[in-house]
């Protein structure tokens, strides 16, 4: 039904109006009821599905990556599709637009995303108080800087975001790797990188020690377009600052083999969706196999089908999160992946 009545529906509007148009839609239906039939229609559980990572034990591995509900609006209702976590994020300190529209891009004969949307969110308070009604929810916080914030001030936003959410969220992002912020990729050299981290691991034991609860799993999310090289200082980095994990990957700057229109694809921003598929497993498997799997690796980037996920499953992540694919593929994409996860499982 998705693939051949709601998508036509929404591929014929503007990508970010039919966003909108799919989050209204979630929402009315969940109100009226509808959240049982999308838990028949969506959820597959088995017991072994569920995963413990980074001290938290997940239903399935199959997660919603950041950037799709980025301000917590609705991850209670998405979770109702099946998925084992969900991201939300990427929250910054204030609130702030974004990028001026329009920036987001369909590529249909890649199945692809192209965005810039520029961390355009309602900043971390209001995402706070939505959290505040969380019903069982694991939840990931993804954060990151406000667009005005010069990057030798940025462990600052980082670390307001950090005591925001902290008793809101399961886990949390730093993310240093969207291509949408001018110079946010430069905080992922080793030098800034390493003291950012080891700022909010300084701040993640104190605050856990004034509530006298556990510390929260910080991770790191990537860009796919890093060299064998700078893999290598990032797994020197999760080292020496013992964060708990890696998000492999985030979009990528690369325009490589498409096929779509000329003038789309010249279109600046983040490429996400199948024509990464291959480079997040790549960058998955190096990190794996290069620190010997001394850390957690959560997977997302191009993953459309079964094979997609097992394959990352296979190159060494622990998790995978889906966005790009779960637009054109729909929600019955989350069961077929557990689905396949189970049937490995039994072989």
């Amino acid at each position: 039904m998705y693939k051949s009545f709601i998508r036509p529906l929404l591929f014929k509007m503007d990508a970010e109006k039919a966003h909108h148009f799919t989050f209204s839609l979630v929402r009315f239906l969940s109100s009226i009821g509808f959240t049982p039939i999308f838990r028949m229609l969506y959820n597959y559980e088995d017991s072994s599905l569920e995963k413990e990572v980074f001290g938290i034990r997940f239903k399935n591995p199959v997660g919603l990556a950041a950037g799709f509900d980025k301000d917590a609006k609705l991850y209670n209702e998405f979770s109702s599709f099946g998925f084992g976590f969900i991201e939300i994020g990427t929250l910054t300190p204030k609130g702030q637009p974004g990028n001026p529209k329009k920036r987001l891009f369909r590529l249909k004969k890649d199945q692809a995303i192209i965005n810039r949307m520029g961390f355009n969110n309602s900043g971390v308070n209001d995402a706070v108080e939505r959290l505040k009604v969380n019903k069982n929810v694991i939840i990931g916080g993804n954060i990151g800087k406000n667009k005005v914030t010069p990057n030798d001030e940025a462990v600052n936003d980082y670390l307001i975001c950090f005591n925001a959410l902290f008793e809101h969220v399961d886990y949390f992002v730093v993310n240093v790797s969207s291509p949408n912020t001018p110079g946010l990729r430069e905080l992922q050299d080793k030098e800034p990188l390493s003291a950012l981290l080891k700022r909010l691991k300084q701040e993640n034991t104190l605050k856990a020690k004034n509530l006298s609860v556990k510390e929260k799993p910080i991770l790191l999310k990537i860009a796919p377009d890093l060299t064998d090289n700078q893999l290598l200082d990032i797994i020197q980095i999760v080292k020496d600052t013992q964060i708990d994990g890696v998000i492999a990957t985030n979009t990528t700057i690369s325009r490589e083999n498409l096929k779509s229109d000329k003038n789309l694809v010249k279109e600046t921003g983040g490429l996400s969706g199948q024509p990464l598929t291959s480079r997040s497993t790549e960058v998955i498997r190096f990190l794996a196999e290069k620190s010997n799997k001394a850390f957690p690796i959560i997977g997302v980037g191009g993953i459309h089908g079964p094979k997609d996920a097992l394959e990352k499953l296979e190159a060494g992540a622990d998790l995978i999160q889906l966005y790009t694919g779960f637009i054109y593929e729909g929600p019955s994409l989350v069961g077929s992946i557990n689905k396949a996860i189970k049937s490995r499982l039994k072989n």
